[in-house]
């Protein structure tokens, strides 16, 4: 096949970038013809929105439109996938992609479509007020980056679109990564007919590891919705008993940096490369994933079961079930550090447990998240597509 892949990358690499860059080497690897279109944030002033131009851009972009349009007609692609098109490509490049009447595939790695802020996430706990309706309650919020002209913009790109039925009409596959985002995401609109569910996967099998570090590990951006402060205050409860290593930045790394005590029970580690997190998961006795929103599939959950990590994991949204509970791994609830304390101790004291809730993860690693797996699943993501389009014209 012919695929043209587009994606917007962030400031600050995330699983969204990641899972392009894994698709893209997966689908060149298997013998297809990969065109990219790649826009990147960190090109913007850090003052969001800061010219009319840019927020106007974010509603529709004639330059993004004329680029896809160049690439499309040198390429002559078979399907075009998007990632991420916020901000600058704008939903003007998915009717680029429809002049030609190519089939169009939208990977939906969170929330943006329904929510200016992509996490349906605020005061501290998840928030469904723009669900089904018009953004506009996230503008009084200022939802987006704690500006109510900037969230503005984006509410208005999401409804503008939405009476032009963009997201309707000019997708013709939405690819949702668990059953309860396709739940969430239908009910805030978007046609359930053309939803369907694939998982995140890896396109490179790292092996499992020995498990003998006898540290418990976290790994992600250190933010509110990332549970950061459940995590420090559980093991300040623990008083230094347990050794927990923290890799990740972001807006709330001051609270880590400097939290290695005199016996370094905790010890934040910074960002780290690809191979260094592997290698910590393969030494580590648990995976710690406090997150307190509604997660899409994070690439750290599949990385941990490659390796046969058991995960302790706040049981919200689609954790739930991407965890099942005393299979591969334990739920505790979500923003309750007590709790989560309470389970690190019970998996450092029963570490046979442990062992057998690691192998139940390599097992489901195995049988669906393997680079064989999600190559099966892309494939027949593109073959939907593709016939949709084919019925259409007929």
């Amino acid at each position: 096949m012919r695929i043209l892949v587009v994606h917007e990358h962030y400031r600050q690499t995330g699983g969204e970038d990641e899972v392009f860059s894994c698709e893209t080497r997966l689908l060149r690897d298997r013998g297809h013809t990969v065109e990219c279109l790649v826009a990147d944030n960190r090109s913007i002033d850090v003052t969001p929105f800061s010219s009319v131009g840019l927020a106007l851009g974010t509603v529709w972009s004639r330059s993004s439109y004329r680029a896809m349009r160049a690439l499309l007609r040198k390429t002559r692609p078979d399907l075009v996938h998007f990632h991420n098109t916020f901000p600058l490509l704008s939903p003007a490049v998915y009717y680029a992609a429809k002049t030609d009447g190519c089939p169009v595939v939208q990977t939906l790695h969170n929330y943006r479509i329904l929510c200016p802020a992509a996490t349906l996430f605020r005061d501290g706990r998840p928030c469904e007020d723009c669900l089904g309706r018009t953004p506009w309650p996230a503008v009084r919020h200022a939802c987006y980056r704690q500006s109510r002209a900037a969230t503005a913009v984006v509410a208005a790109m999401l409804s503008l679109h939405r009476l032009a039925r963009t997201w309707t009409d000019k997708v013709d596959i939405y690819v949702a990564l668990t059953d309860f985002a396709l739940e969430v995401l239908a009910r805030g609109g978007l046609p359930r007919e053309k939803m369907v569910v694939k998982a995140n996967f890896i396109d490179l099998d790292p092996g499992v590891g020995a498990h003998t570090g006898g540290y418990a590990l976290f790994v992600g951006r250190l933010s509110e919705e990332k549970g950061i402060q459940t995590l420090l205050r559980a093991w300040s409860l623990l008083q230094a008993r347990l050794p927990l290593k923290i890799v990740g930045d972001g807006p709330l790394a001051g609270m880590t940096d400097g939290r290695r005590d005199g016996r370094g029970k905790v010890e934040w580690l910074g960002l780290q490369t690809p191979a260094t997190v592997l290698a910590l998961m393969k030494d580590a006795h648990v995976l710690v994933f406090p997150s307190v929103w509604y997660e899409g599939f994070p690439r750290v959950i599949v990385e941990a079961y490659a390796t046969g990590l058991p995960v302790l994991a706040a049981n919200v949204g689609s954790m739930s079930t991407l965890v099942s509970n005393g299979h591969a791994g334990l739920h505790f609830a979500p923003g309750d550090p007590s709790d989560l304390a309470e389970k690190a101790t019970w998996a450092f004291e029963h570490p046979d447990e442990i062992l057998k809730m690691g192998q139940s993860a390599r097992r489901r690693f195995e049988a669906q998240l393997s680079p064989d797996r999600g190559y099966e699943a892309l494939m027949a993501v593109y073959a939907l597509a593709i016939d949709r389009v084919r019925r259409g014209r007929a």
